[in-house]
């Protein structure tokens, strides 16, 4: 078996990851990246997620390192894309127009990006990136991990890693329960978070659903239609739907609606439909005739809901995963072949499958989308009263934390029935519409409340099955891995521990000020005078806080 050594390791390449891995080895320190799969960047890449951001993400609230990867994305289409005219001019280029985010782009265009971003840390001989590993043990020595075990995905071979500071960067949190670290998962209790959304009772296995993606595009006249999946009866009543949602899928697979949608759009002119809800490449942003069609990725109908991903054995996750991949293709070919089209008739056989977006067999994602994942009990955790703008004493302000190290911006976002329906929502995200304030992120949320040298990277920081729907995004994720990769460093060089450096007043203003200096935002301010967030609403677009966005 094969042993190494690093200053830090972080176990997972997602956003969270990768923005440590960045953040640490540009201090100096000796990095081991390990992932999965060999793809860099998580939801934004391997799982095929455009961008979820708050709506100033080009003017503020965005860390200076995040800001490189999406004006890197933009450089380059520009480099290497037969862009329109109207396309080269536009300073904020959207390729793929979607509706729900101001920057959406092909999975291997930010996997290139990001492999850019690392690249000279890698040729430094700072950062090594291993993929193809997955956690499979963990060696401790009282409150601290001396080594990771990990095994090859598809394979036997084993590699154990011993490392000073250790971040948990997985998807679902893994290192965790191997390593005996305190966590939880999926729902609280009102009575043990006080929060006034949370259940009656705790329930393990309440957890967010999560979503295998597809890429798809459309070819009139082309017949792609694919087998028909096995379960195809038990899934086909969630698509119905579907046809309701915005303008319809009937006439957005028209040919000549394609055309319309191909268009360059911008806010608030987008059409809520589901093809350019999550489009990735708009045709209409390049050349006449580069391009046959779009591409979008399919994420409308296909949650799969009310079967947790932890918390269960790992033959009842096999078949968890395995379902999400049978409803996302019986969606499909629900589409190709049932949805009334525009003649009169059923389907859209011209749907196509886009397997080589993801470099996959059947054109489904690398890896499926998470929402929840195993959450460490920490020093501090981030709950709903904490920035309720209805909660007494947040009048002009959700709480401040003075350790913050960075901001994240998102409504509460839970896709499950709500406490109370008294408004008549569906779901708990429209039931606290209007409730949510902007969120600093603490560094207590990073720090497990026993073990010293582990630090949460991504979404298990220490938030709860509410405020876990504010912090999941793509950007808040980076500016979490990119602290931990920073703080891990950080307390190596002052021959300190993260948990020291958070107590220690002049050891916590030192890293802060750290943080300043690599272009993170501790916290909100109006650019154009500097003010301090506080209570402003002034300027947040009403549909911001859940009135129907544009």
């Amino acid at each position: 078996m094969q042993e190494l050594h690093c200053d830090i390791l972080i176990a997972g390449s997602g956003l969270g990851g990768t923005a440590a891995a960045l953040a640490a080895a540009e201090t100096g320190a000796h990095v081991i990246l390990t992932g999965e799969t060999g793809w860099l960047g998580g939801q934004a890449t391997e799982q095929g997620v455009p961008l979820d951001e708050h709506p100033w993400i080009e003017q503020f609230g965005c860390n200076a390192s995040y800001r490189r990867f999406r004006d890197g994305v933009r450089a380059h289409y520009r480099r290497n894309y037969p862009l329109s005219y109207a396309a080269q001019k536009d300073r904020t280029l959207n390729p793929g127009a979607a509706w729900v985010s101001g920057l959406s782009f092909e999975p291997r265009a930010g996997r290139a990006v990001l492999e850019e971003m690392l690249a000279p840390l890698r040729s430094a001989g700072l950062l090594r990136f291993l993929p193809g590993l997955k956690p499979a043990a963990v060696e401790c020595r009282g409150d601290r991990i001396e080594a990771v075990l990990f095994r090859e995905s598809r394979g036997e071979r084993e590699l154990l890693i011993s490392a000073r500071q250790i971040i948990d960067a997985t998807e679902l949190g893994d290192l965790l329960p191997l390593a005996r670290v305190e966590y939880v998962t999926g729902a609280e209790s009102i009575h043990e978070t006080g929060e006034p959304s949370a259940p009656e009772t705790a329930d393990p296995l309440k957890q967010q659903g999560f979503t295998h993606l597809a890429a798809v595009d459309y070819i009139p006249g082309g017949n792609f239609v694919i087998e028909k999946p096995a379960n195809y009866a038990k899934f086909r009543p969630r698509f119905e739907s579907l046809c309701a949602f915005g303008c319809g899928m009937t006439s957005l697979f028209a040919p000549g609606m394609l055309d319309e949608s191909g268009e360059m759009v911008r806010l608030p002119e987008y059409k809520k439909c589901i093809w350019n809800f999550r489009r990735v490449l708009c045709r209409g942003n390049f050349r006449p005739g580069v391009f046959p069609s779009d591409i979008t990725m399919l994420m409308n109908g296909n949650e799969c809901r009310g079967v947790p991903l932890v918390g269960i054995g790992e033959e009842a996750r096999r078949r968890a995963l395995a379902e999400a991949r049978e409803l996302t293709l019986s969606l499909i070919y629900f589409l190709q072949t049932e949805l009334e089209n525009a003649q009169g008739g059923c389907g859209f056989p011209g749907i196509r499958l886009r397997g080589d977006v993801f470099g996959t067999s059947d054109g489904l994602a690398p890896y499926p989308y998470i929402r929840e994942a195993r959450r460490i009990r920490a020093e501090f955790t981030v709950k709903e009263q904490h920035f309720r703008r209805d909660w007494p004493g947040n009048e002009k302000g959700p709480v401040k934390f003075f350790d913050s190290i960075g901001v994240g911006g998102y409504r509460i976002d839970v896709h499950e029935p709500p406490k109370s329906s008294h408004n008549g929502a569906t779901n708990v995200t429209d039931a606290l519409t209007g409730t949510s304030h902007l969120q600093q992120i603490p560094l207590g949320s990073l720090i497990p409340v026993r073990m010293e040298n582990l630090l949460a990277g991504c979404k298990n920081i220490g938030s709860t099955h509410l405020t876990n729907g504010c912090f999941r995004l793509h950007c808040t994720e980076w500016n979490i891995g990119e602290a931990a990769g920073a703080l891990a460093a950080f307390a190596l060089a002052r021959k300190s521990s993260p948990r020291a450096v958070r107590n220690t007043p002049e050891l916590l203003a030192d890293f802060q000020r750290l943080l300043i200096r690599r272009g993170v935002e501790l916290d909100w301010t109006i650019p154009s005078c500097g003010q301090s967030y506080a209570g402003y609403h002034s300027g947040i677009p009403d549909w911001y806080w859940g009135e129907a966005r544009p």
